[in-house]
């Protein structure tokens, strides 16, 4: 399961809590650049009339063509635009979502050793509505940032995260800190739901039935698989999220006027805009992330036993 080591005795809550904070942002520092140059792509060609015009003036082909790109015409400091609110969103979003999973899956099997797969999903929902609640304002100015051009000409809408966070609170009022919380609430509880779950169920595989035991071969493969399952599942809600939440004030009447317009303006194939960047990010992400959780709570379990009583 995901919370528990090779150790007779599972890792406490507040172990878990901290190792999974920190591990999403050891692996969001490896990965920012796949995570800005995914947005990139799906905002791009919202503000066209047609899809023939959108196409014609298409900036970002790709995943290495938009870093590429973005390098050239704004500087490589652009791939990491948002980086500050990205690490607090990760420090009080995984803590959340990742490092309470067990504890609320065991809350809901009432402690039984058998974990059904609805036990599954709904701590997985849980948690990533959970994490939502507390870090939302924190998405909101990471795709800000992520999605401002750098280039000569064009405005920085914000000069650093405080300025964003106190100009979107002026301009929007408290609600624009909120914005986009209920495609996210959807998004992660989606995005928890088959990253959690799927990770929990290769991994309970892969050590009853294969040679493989609670080691960090066993993890890569539960993560990397449990990133492709994610992407697949979750793109079509991540892209309206991201369109929503970047969306000017008044530019969208609710969500479901932003995935009407997407689909209307163009196509059910905006809906995996960025896929691939999405991929190559989730999947890197989940392998770093699950792979440094592990060995942190491992760390963070013998420090504990060895006399640190701070867990």
């Amino acid at each position: 399961m995901v919370g528990f080591g090779p150790a007779d005795v599972p890792p406490s809550a507040a172990v878990k809590f901290v190792g999974a904070g920190t591990a999403a942002c050891i692996a969001d520092l490896l990965t920012f650049p796949l995570d800005t140059a995914k947005v990139r792509l799906q905002i791009q060609g919202e503000a066209k009339g047609s899809s023939a015009t959108a196409k014609k003036s298409m900036k970002y082909r790709g995943v290495f063509g938009t870093i590429t790109t973005m390098v050239r015409t704004e500087g490589a400091r652009s791939l990491y635009s948002g980086l500050v609110a990205g690490l607090q969103r990760q420090m009080s979003f995984a803590s959340v979502r990742i490092g309470l999973y067990d504890s609320v899956k065991q809350f809901y099997t009432r402690g039984s050793d058998h974990v059904g797969i609805g036990s599954r999903l709904l701590a997985g929902g849980t948690t990533g509505a959970m994490a939502v609640a507390v870090a939302q304002p924190t998405d909101v100015v990471k795709v800000r940032f992520q999605a401002q051009a750098r280039s000569h000409g064009n405005a920085r809408r914000y000069c650093s995260t405080i300025d964003a966070y106190k100009t979107i609170a002026k301009e929007e009022g408290i609600r624009g800190l909120w914005k986009g919380t209920a495609p996210n609430i959807t998004r992660n509880a989606i995005v928890n739901c088959t990253e959690l779950v799927t990770y929990d169920f290769i991994k309970d595989a892969l050590i009853r039935s294969t040679p493989l035991t609670d080691n960090l071969p066993c993890h890569f493969v539960s993560a990397f698989g449990a990133g492709l399952c994610t992407t697949v599942i979750a793109s079509p809600v991540d892209v309206v999220k991201t369109r929503y939440m970047n969306s000017a004030h008044g530019q969208y009447a609710s969500v479901l006027n932003c995935a009407t317009a997407m689909m209307t303006k163009e196509g059910p194939r905006a809906f995996y805009k960025g896929f691939m960047p999405s991929f190559l990010r989730l999947g890197s992400w989940n392998v770093v992330m699950f792979v440094t959780y592990e060995q942190l709570k491992r760390a963070l379990m013998a420090a504990n036993h060895s006399g640190s009583a701070l867990f």
